[in-house]
């Protein structure tokens, strides 16, 4: 059953990658990155600002580091255990693949999908009250995660597992926050 997983994983990781085009690799390549996210980080911490009391929107924004800190320290400690060698990596794989990025740490699972999912998560569990179109955030990890199979760099399953530690970290942290730290902010 995991051989069968995995070749799945493989299989859909080369049609996906396939699809990219010299043209928009620089696109791609860009999209990858922090810095070019900074307008939306700032907009969260505005949007934390106008929607609760300075106090706990300063303890929300830490809470949020916190929980960065630890999906990041998490997600390198699997990759350290797990061991799977990124697609670029991959020896088979190198003549059937576009690789427009080549790092050589592990794979699974990816630091760029549980770091957004998780940021994006807890901003839309604190903010959905406030800010319907909250969600909309989430295009950023979505274009976050695609680009990491467009660069050559992780497989589809590296992003879902991610995605998913992320999503469940966020409402660890945000469940965490309301149940521990909320009650004496009042």
């Amino acid at each position: 059953m995991l051989d069968s997983i995995l070749q799945w994983d493989r299989d859909a990781f080369i049609y996906l990658n396939n699809l990219g085009e010299q043209p928009y690799d620089f696109f791609w390549s860009t999209v990858t990155k922090y810095p070019p996210w900074i307008p939306l980080f700032l907009g969260i911490l505005i949007l934390f600002f106008i929607k609760y009391p300075k106090r706990e929107a300063f303890t929300l924004i830490v809470t949020l580091l916190v929980m960065v800190f630890f999906v990041e320290t998490l997600t390198n400690l699997v990759k350290q255990i797990v061991a799977r060698p990124r697609p670029n990596n991959d020896e088979d794989l190198k003549m059937m693949i576009r690789i427009v990025k080549n790092p050589s740490s592990y794979s699974f699972f990816s630091a760029h999908a549980a770091i957004s999912f998780s940021i994006m998560a807890f901003v839309t569990f604190c903010l959905r009250k406030y800010v319907s179109w909250v969600v909309l955030g989430f295009i950023w990890p979505v274009l976050f995660i695609m680009s990491r199979i467009y660069l050559g760099v992780h497989y589809p399953l590296d992003l879902l597992a991610g995605a998913l530690f992320g999503a469940l970290s966020a409402y660890f942290f945000y469940r965490v926050y309301h149940k521990l730290i909320s009650p004496y902010l009042k």
